[in-house]
């Protein structure tokens, strides 16, 4: 039995008229009755009969029509289901530290997959506990998680407790990120002590696993300033080190095209305990897509091009 025939009589139905049938399914009427017939000798009973108000259901052909809604419903649902699938299959969520290269590796993975018919795109800018709870809870596929290396036994144990692996991407020194008017900017050498007389710029919400919160505040700032201000997304802390130039921020290494678009510079400085790392995590078994496969290629390419430079 075809079950086209069915969306057919639904239609037929629907609009009480064989012709007004005819045309919403953009067929010829002749056609439509030929179809109609079939399905009627098929199952043996008349479904419509005319009348001067057009087609009307028979008895028989009414209990049809509501089995036959309903088969076309599930017919439907099925199909939603697999178009849920693509679109499960072609979905990306990453959580990741507020990283100049990072964000500019997740740009470079938009614009090579701009062309992909299907895709749902997440991402995240946090810090690196909130990054692994949203690992952790299935809510974000995948993560970059950013810590000083002298606490790394901390987010190693903190991520082995969660059941989630990781892959190394980079260690790397902070630089001081200022603009290109702030007083030390043509400096040939930088020392730490000459920033304390600036404003610092610093996330405000970095924390260690394992530490308290009065700890962790104490233990964070490891580069002391007597004026701060904390910030919570990439955006402020352009615009602040753009505007104001007697700020500085303590980053990653950040590529040049963010360096051109904001007029800022960045210094290479002598700082105690002044080594970081970013990894990549997701969850145990975790199968990776082709997406996330090119956003990891994306980032690692980006870090690259970062870390190739040299900065005095």
């Amino acid at each position: 039995m075809n079950t086209l025939f069915f969306k057919y009589a639904l239609e037929i139905e629907h609009t009480g008229s064989l012709t007004k049938a005819a045309q919403n399914l953009y067929m010829a009427q002749p056609n439509l009755s030929k179809c109609m017939k079939e399905l009627e000798n098929t199952l043996g009973y008349m479904i419509f009969e005319r009348t001067i108000t057009g087609m009307v259901p028979t008895e028989r052909g009414r209990s049809f029509l509501t089995y036959a809604g309903n088969i076309i419903e599930q017919l439907n649902e099925m199909e939603r289901l697999s178009q849920r699938a693509d679109i499960a299959d072609n979905s990306f969520r990453v959580s990741i530290p507020r990283g100049s290269y990072i964000a500019n590796g997740f740009l470079e993975f938009v614009a090579e997959i701009e062309t992909e018919e299907c895709f749902n795109i997440t991402i995240r800018e946090t810090n690196s506990m909130q990054t692994i709870q949203d690992v952790a809870d299935g809510k974000f596929n995948l993560g970059v998680v950013r810590y000083q290396s002298i606490y790394e036994n901390y987010f190693m144990d903190y991520l082995a407790n969660k059941k989630i692996d990781h892959e190394h991407i980079w260690q790397f020194e902070y630089l001081a990120v200022m603009s290109k008017r702030h007083p030390l900017a043509q400096e040939k050498t930088i020392y730490a002590q000459q920033l304390e007389a600036y404003i610092e710029i610093s996330h405000g919400d970095t924390e260690i696993p394992y530490v308290s919160s009065e700890k962790n505040n104490s233990l964070i700032q490891s580069h002391e300033n007597k004026r701060k201000i904390y910030v919570y997304e990439r955006g402020s802390q352009f615009d602040l080190l753009t505007t104001v130039p007697s700020t500085y921020m303590w980053v990653s290494p950040i590529p040049e095209r963010y360096l051109d678009i904001y007029s800022l510079t960045q210094r290479a400085c002598n700082v105690e305990n002044n080594s970081y790392k970013d990894v990549l995590i997701y969850r145990k078994d975790y199968k990776f897509t082709k997406l996330d496969e090119i956003f990891q290629r994306k980032v690692y390419e980006s870090k690259s091009g970062v870390s190739s430079k040299q900065y005095d």
